[in-house]
């Protein structure tokens, strides 16, 4: 028999409130911060370091041969070739050359990456409001990165620049500290900068298009003499590399980029994963939209 004096269970007054109760307090025990805030922000571009400047430093000596034959393709004939002349000459620490500037350099692009990406993405979606964002999804998300490329891009410019003189450029220097001073000294900041339009051109369609095609090689031989060379051009450098010059590298870049790209998305999902961090919500269909959907099957 009921109790008359028991309340009634707020499963049979209202079906769906206890589950929605139970919903929200899994969500704040699951996830560590709210989507959106700056903690997210925050660990997103921490996870951004931690993807691009272990992994591009791990393939250090990899990167090292690739740049070498783009430079010199007369010394550097491919890459099994190109690791034994490095080896022949500077030894196993030869192959390190380069590491400190593409670890800082990658952090930094890794945070503006990562973190750039979230921030616009949501800004964005903000500026268009709920059912443009839903239509649009696909553009918001190539906006959302080519912005967030652009800013990380100017971030790994100076580094880029020092990595590829290191690497290339016999007798400049061996590390970072004294390579800096010695390039602002020849040709003031320009020296970091010069190869900032080559690194969009190579960066920004890869970033965006990262699961669809590998990256740019055109444009990454143009920065990588670009920035060996003192007062080039990258009209210059491109006319004087001709059509064959800049593919050189093409198979070294391939490994290099499909290595990279795999090991990125581990890296950075296994951090969001480790913190806890939400996941964005699903593109749903708007109000206006499933109304007109369902208007048109009625019909």
């Amino acid at each position: 028999q009921t109790d008359p004096t028991r309340r009634p269970s707020p499963c049979l007054s209202n079906p769906n409130k206890p589950f929605q109760l139970k919903a929200g307090a899994a969500a704040v025990e699951e996830y560590s911060c709210e989507y959106g805030s700056r903690k997210f922000y925050a660990l997103c571009g921490f996870g951004g370091v931690l993807s691009c400047g272990l992994t591009h430093t791990a393939v250090v000596p990899l990167d090292l041969v690739k740049c070498c034959m783009q430079v010199d393709p007369q010394k550097y004939k491919g890459i099994f070739n190109g690791f034994s002349v490095t080896l022949k000459e500077d030894g196993f620490c030869g192959l390190a050359k380069g590491w400190a500037p593409t670890f800082i350099g990658y952090s930094l692009q890794g945070l503006c990456k990562f973190g750039f990406y979230e921030v616009f993405k949501v800004l964005y979606s903000n500026m268009l409001g709920e059912e443009n964002a839903y239509l649009w999804r696909t553009s918001l998300y190539l906006a959302a990165s080519a912005s967030a490329e652009f800013f990380a891009d100017i971030a790994l410019a100076p580094m880029e620049a020092a990595k590829v003189r290191i690497q290339t450029q016999p007798g400049f220097s061996n590390t970072l500290r004294d390579a800096a001073p010695k390039m602002y000294k020849e040709e003031g900041l320009k020296a970091f900068y010069k190869g900032v339009a080559p690194l969009w051109m190579r960066q920004i369609p890869y970033t965006m298009m990262k699961f669809a095609c590998f990256e740019r090689t055109v444009a990454n031989s143009v920065v990588s003499v670009l920035n060996k060379e003192k007062g080039s051009s990258a009209s210059q450098v491109l006319k004087r590399l001709g059509f064959r010059g800049v593919w050189k590298g093409l198979l070294a870049r391939i490994i290099m980029i499909g290595t990279l790209t795999a090991l990125q998305w581990f890296i950075y999902d296994s951090v969001k994963v480790y913190f806890r961090l939400p996941r964005p919500p699903p593109p749903e269909m708007p109000v206006s939209e499933e109304e007109a959907w369902v208007h048109s099957v009625d019909k």
